[in-house]
């Protein structure tokens, strides 16, 4: 095992999240998150640790050493919290890495994660057990333990406030590591972030699409970099609709917005759209029960506005007409039609017969790769996993802006967060883990919710005081 300058950087934060507390740490993980072309250990077989899953480790301890916290994560797994679901699903595709891919071994043929016994090529091979199987099995125990950290984070006095600036500051450091690849591209100095893009991945950094620079930032291709933005993109925008801390969301809202469109991002140019309709519709849901500020107002009338005038501009001059189709036939059409838009679409194709062959439970988990979360789930995890999964997403997501007290904000904001991120792992995600930020959002969507279940008293009528003896005797 080696230990990487970045990888010493993060024992040192780790260190200090133990010495300053849960606060700390919240920010230091959701800053890690964004390190996706960083890898802090390296191991002889070719593993290596990226440095959130290391700096975890120690931030897991500084938020549940508290017993509020401590008690809200342990809440947080009991029927019918997300918890509970999450759970049952990591626990359902711990056992199916080890058991589905023996069981099912040779009825099919899959698109291998890691190194299988073919080696490490992208190929259809039969059924067996791979380095997958392993490698997203930690991933997936890790976004378990950070989900419940967040809770209990959360939990914490000020905790949902706190959890929620530290995902702010986790969209303006997207921003800045995005501006620092386009500045370090064009000044010829992009090995000034070498200390960050040190994995053992194929980094696609330098890729150019119709003379534009293809924008990975921290992460290793584009496509990372759009679905990071899209979540980021749809928690601030929320909580510039409402209302929260608008000399920050804003900006980073419409800086968020502008590099998805200057990506080049085929992930971004289809998820952007989508996104900024979910966030209309937050805006219209907000006016609607009486809660709408002035930003979401005008939000309201001037997007439909914008999107007229965008339509008429292009639609009444040939030139700008030219550039935009041809823009969209480089970047959807024209991919879609390439090797590599085939490719994918022959994943997907492969990885929904996988799941047809062990006749619905999944190759196990780690064992498929695919071009959409969407069918990477049933084809790894079965119809079990995607049920489960499924339960989660509903119970974390779909009540977060069911109840009005003061952190109902919050939680709205960070489930569009997690609905961005969602949204683009369906549209090109490969793998069934979302990521920690993902989770990290999903903690504060549930974080009031869970707090105020937490607090209620264990009897809901008061104790019946015993009457003094000498009076019982009168």
């Amino acid at each position: 095992m080696s230990v990487q300058p970045i990888g010493l950087v993060t024992l040192v934060v780790g260190l200090a999240c133990l010495l300053l507390g849960a606060r700390f740490g919240l920010f230091a993980l959701a800053a890690a998150s964004l390190l996706g072309a960083a890898a802090a250990l390296f191991f002889g077989s070719g593993g290596q640790v990226q440095p959130a899953h290391l700096l975890l480790a120690f931030v897991v301890p500084s938020v549940l050493c508290r017993r509020r916290a401590l008690a809200a994560a342990l809440g947080e797994l009991a029927f019918p919290r997300p918890g509970f679901f999450l759970a049952f699903a990591t626990a359902f595709g711990m056992a199916g890495a080890i058991l589905l891919p023996r069981i099912f071994a040779g009825a099919t043929a899959i698109n291998a994660i890691g190194t299988s016994e073919v080696g490490t090529a992208i190929m259809l091979t039969p059924l067996a057990p791979v380095g997958g199987n392993l490698t997203q099995t930690i991933y997936l125990v890790a976004d378990l333990a950070c989900f419940i950290t967040a809770v209990g984070g959360g939990a914490l006095r000020g905790g949902g406030v706190t959890l929620a600036k530290a995902m702010v500051a986790y969209a303006a450091l997207n921003v800045l590591f995005a501006l620092l690849d386009i500045g370090t591209y064009y000044t010829g100095t992009a090995a000034l972030l070498d200390p960050v893009r040190n994995a053992q991945y194929t980094l696609h950094l330098d890729e150019v699409t119709s003379g534009m620079k293809r924008i990975a930032g921290s992460f290793t291709e584009t496509a990372s970099f759009s679905t990071a933005t899209l979540g980021a993109l749809g928690f601030t925008g929320t909580l510039w609709l409402h209302g929260r801390w608008p000399a920050a969301t804003g900006p980073l809202a419409a800086a968020s917005l502008v590099l998805i469109v200057l990506s080049t991002s085929s992930t971004g140019l289809v998820g952007g759209p989508l996104l900024v309709v979910l966030l209309y519709w937050t805006a219209l849901r907000r006016i609607g029960r009486g809660r709408g500020s002035r930003v979401a107002a005008l939000f309201a009338v001037g997007v439909p506005l914008i999107g007229v005038l965008v339509v008429a501009t292009v639609a009444l001059s040939p030139s700008a007409s030219s550039t935009v189709v041809d823009y969209l036939d480089v970047l959807l059409f024209d991919k879609a039609m390439s090797q590599s838009g085939l490719e994918r679409a022959s994943w997907n194709a492969a990885a929904l017969q996988n799941f047809f062959d062990t006749d619905g439970f999944g190759a196990g988990l780690g064992s498929v790769r695919a071009s959409s979360f969407l069918v990477a789930v049933p084809a790894n995890l079965g119809l079990p996993g995607a049920i489960l999964f499924a339960a989660f997403f509903w119970q974390a997501l779909a009540r977060a802006g069911g109840d009005t007290d003061p952190e109902t904000d919050l939680r709205v904001a960070a489930r569009n967060g997690c609905l961005g991120l969602l949204l683009a792992a369906s549209i090109s995600g490969a793998l069934v883990d979302l990521g920690l930020q993902f989770y990290l959002f999903a903690g504060l969507a549930c974080t009031g919710r869970a707090w105020a279940a937490h607090r209620a008293p264990a009897f809901p009528n008061p104790p019946i005081r015993a009457a003094p003896l000498r009076e019982s005797l009168a």
